[in-house]
């Protein structure tokens, strides 16, 4: 995308990197808008399919304009200034990416959570290998970017964007066809009502009933099986003592059932499983806003350090050139090998010494991918300087249109710790989001994931719009220039997000002491062999980790 906004459309380089991170923040932050729809009235399925044909029709325009020579500006010309998009032709990039955007928005809080509503949670033998789905559903999307930015990005260099854009594009309409032909295979778990209306009653209820005093014993607040049976098919949350504020919702009075209704006014009176969902999703809100800075960090290698890369030597054999943009292989292999090494070898090295399931808890894993992150951006630092230093001692500091004699495989550190930053803390993210959300709102839940990356994005596009205007001198210096990246000082960049990083982490660490995972009540799946002879196993106390 970077690649395609500075040489065919021409736009300036922090532009470009503004348009396609606010373009990334979009199609990261529609996922609420899709997951308010499957998790209210639509289902997963039915959401995913819409929002694929969405996706698949904002493709079609976006291959037409990098086909028709009318949609983009002409070709530059040696020694004449290139000249920028008009309004029209980015008018119509514009609408090619909101209409991704949108259909993003359906297809990534669904995905995953679909995926994973085909484990049986009631049956124990199906819950233990959730965990294992997130990892090899991340592994799967990893490989699908690694073909990206291989395969297609060759395309795209040595063929051309309309065949660059117009495999995906074919790609994806045989994607839609075979999942919506898997459908009397998936098992579908239907939508229950929104869960923000519960989540807003819960609220109105604890404020109309704020001057009443708390019962002395949380066994006598409000409880009703039948009324939260379709919202607690996997277990019923129990009561917590934190924001005690919330339980008047639950508190019992007269005026709760009105005309000597069965089931309450739910705008005065709620279940103590329904304020359990409200305190569930705000005890989350901390740990989820730690992802935000990550965001920012990760985002950068498709932004300034494919601009470093352009700028070096990229071949790799006599015949073949290393394309800028296909750099971030190095994340996604290392992204993949971390992931197949974690399922196969941390994992039962950790399960020894820690007694869990899954070697550590998410947060643990969450807390690795942290760290990781922090030397990767600190690295970058360094790695820019040698890149300058090469730059200055051959004369090219003023000509950024020629390769610096420096290898562009000095870059690969930071592709790969961010690989395996994004490895432990991503997947561990997602992991938390969906095990700790409420039941009812697992696509919501992968829809903060989304969230959190979207925020990120915008978070980039503030702190470069920032750093660009607050590092300008009079004399035209600038941190990051807009026509020359050797003038710059990409580093104090690179080291300004790593400070930003240390802090999140002490923050990150603040939150998961005072952290109380979800208590649930899980009724454990009838088991029919030789010993029970199918009569129920029982109930069994705990949370998820």
């Amino acid at each position: 995308m970077i690649s395609y906004l500075t040489q065919e459309l021409h736009m300036p380089i922090t532009k470009a990197a503004n348009t396609f991170t606010n373009f990334s923040g979009t199609g990261s932050l529609t996922p609420l808008l899709g997951a308010f729809m499957a998790d209210s009235f639509a289902g997963r399925f039915w959401t995913i399919t819409v929002a694929s044909i969405i996706y698949q029709i904002g493709l079609v325009s976006l291959t037409f304009s990098a086909v028709l020579p009318k949609l983009r500006p002409p070709p530059c010309k040696d020694g004449e200034i290139c000249k920028e998009a008009d309004t029209g032709q980015v008018a119509i990039l514009y609408i090619s990416l909101m209409l991704l955007a949108l259909g993003s928005g359906g297809i990534r809080p669904c995905v995953a959570a679909f995926g994973a509503d085909q484990f049986d949670e009631t049956d124990e033998k199906q819950k233990s290998n959730i965990w294992k789905f997130f990892n090899w559903y991340y592994f799967g999307m990893g490989v699908s970017m690694l073909v990206a930015v291989t395969v297609i990005v060759y395309i795209q260099d040595n063929i051309g964007w309309g065949w660059g854009i117009g495999v995906p594009t074919i790609a994806m309409a045989f994607s839609i066809l075979g999942f919506v032909f898997g459908y009397p295979l998936y098992r579908h778990i239907y939508p229950v009502g929104s869960p923000f209306a519960r989540l807003i009653q819960v609220c109105v209820a604890a404020y109309r009933k704020r001057n009443l005093p708390m019962v002395s014993d949380p066994k006598l607040l409000y409880e009703n099986e039948e009324l939260d049976a379709s919202i607690s098919v996997s277990g019923k949350l129990l009561h917590t003592e934190e924001l005690k504020f919330l339980d008047k919702a639950a508190i019992v009075t007269t005026e709760d059932f009105p005309n000597n209704q069965t089931n309450p006014n739910l705008w005065r009176l709620n279940t103590v499983h329904r304020v359990e969902e409200l305190k569930s999703l705000i005890r989350m809100g901390p740990i989820w806003a730690a992802g935000i800075i990550l965001m920012v960090a990760y985002v950068q290698q498709c932004t300034f350090s494919i601009q470093q890369a352009k700028s070096m030597n990229r071949i790799f054999t006599k015949s073949f050139e290393i394309p800028a943009g296909s750099m971030t292989v190095f994340t996604l292999i290392s992204m993949l090998i971390s992931v197949i090494l974690y399922d196969r070898v941390f994992i039962p090295v950790t399960r020894k010494l820690t007694g869990l399931d899954r070697g550590v808890s998410f947060l643990t894993r969450m807390a690795i991918g942290f760290g990781l992150s922090v030397f990767a951006t600190f690295v970058a630092g360094f790695v820019e300087i040698k890149r300058k230093n090469a730059a200055s001692a051959y004369g090219l500091t003023y000509k950024p249109h020629e390769t610096i004699p420096i290898s562009v495989f000095w870059l690969v550190p930071q592709y790969t710790l961010h690989g395996l930053a994004e490895a432990f803390m991503s997947i561990g993210h997602l992991e938390f989001l969906y095990d700790q959300s409420p039941e009812s709102m697992r696509s919501t839940a992968t829809a903060l994931y989304w969230t959190a990356n979207a925020v990120g994005n915008y978070g980039s596009t503030l702190l470069v719009t920032m750093v660009h205007k607050m590092s300008a001198g009079q004399d035209g210096s600038n941190w990051l220039p807009d026509d020359n990246l050797n003038k710059g000082k990409l580093e104090y960049f690179y080291w300004l997000i790593t400070l930003l990083q240390v802090f999140n982490l002490v923050y990150y660490l603040i939150c998961t002491k005072y952290y109380t995972l979800k208590p649930i009540q899980v009724v454990k799946k009838a088991v029919e062999d030789e010993n029970n002879n199918g009569k129920d196993d029982g109930v069994e106390l705990g949370n998820s980790v």
